[in-house]
């Protein structure tokens, strides 16, 4: 109960404004959850999931195309919340997300009926919970700045650099991995890849993409 409880209290900055006793309701209520990679988290149309906390793994938030095409809107990282999930919750969100696990993830869950009582009674809450919907919408935004005036091979290097920034020099992840991510076809990201590849730029090797050349790399991501 303590950990949950500090946890809770570090990365949420409404804490400082709850009663004893919303502290107790929602340290009580939420709860941990364990994802396997490529398990399905959450998709708005089944359930409304709550608040999410991520302690280790990594999430991706996206959308799927009428023809089955993926985009990847955003991904939630370690120490990182989303409030998405919570879309029944926000009236604004009024479109299908799906979130999923992109590697064994563990988290802590705000269950909506836990969060909303508390949301309704104090407004700090509901203040944190839109404010971090927008910021996330930011995000999203930039995601579709990429898919509509960005080149391939620019999306794929912004991607790779990114990543490097994240995992280091070594990024384990295959092509298809890649692809789903930013939202493109594996055979074109085969294709960009083997194109930095051959230019000294990356290392290809089974299931991971090694950074040789940095400065190129970050001059393809920042062209134009």
């Amino acid at each position: 109960m303590e950990e949950k409880q500090r946890l809770l209290q570090e990365n949420y900055p409404f804490w400082e404004h709850l009663t004893e006793t919303q502290e107790e309701r929602l340290t009580k209520g939420c709860q941990e959850a364990v994802y396997q990679k490529g398990e399905l988290v959450h998709r708005s149309e089944d359930q409304c999931k709550g608040a999410i906390l991520l302690l280790d793994g990594q999430l991706r938030v996206y959308i799927v195309s009428e023809e089955g095409r993926e985009v990847t809107l955003f991904r939630i990282r370690e120490g990182e919340t989303c409030v998405l999930s919570a879309s029944c919750l926000l009236d604004a969100i009024a479109f299908d997300l799906m979130i999923e696990a992109v590697e064994d993830s563990r988290a802590l869950v705000i269950p909506t009926p836990v969060l909303r009582p508390v949301m309704e009674e104090n407004p700090y809450v509901g203040l944190y919970m839109y404010r971090s919907a927008t910021e996330r919408f930011s995000d999203v935004m930039w995601t579709m700045q990429q898919i509509l005036f960005m080149g391939i091979d620019q999306r794929v290097a912004s991607f790779l650099w990114d990543e490097m920034l994240h995992q280091g020099p070594e990024i384990t992840m295959t092509h298809e991995e890649i692809a789903r991510l930013i939202g493109s076809a594996r055979e074109v990201v085969s294709k960009v890849l083997k194109y930095l590849s051959e230019e000294g730029i990356v290392e290809l090797g089974r299931g991971k993409v090694r950074i040789l050349a940095k400065e190129k790399l970050r001059n393809i991501a920042q062209k134009g």
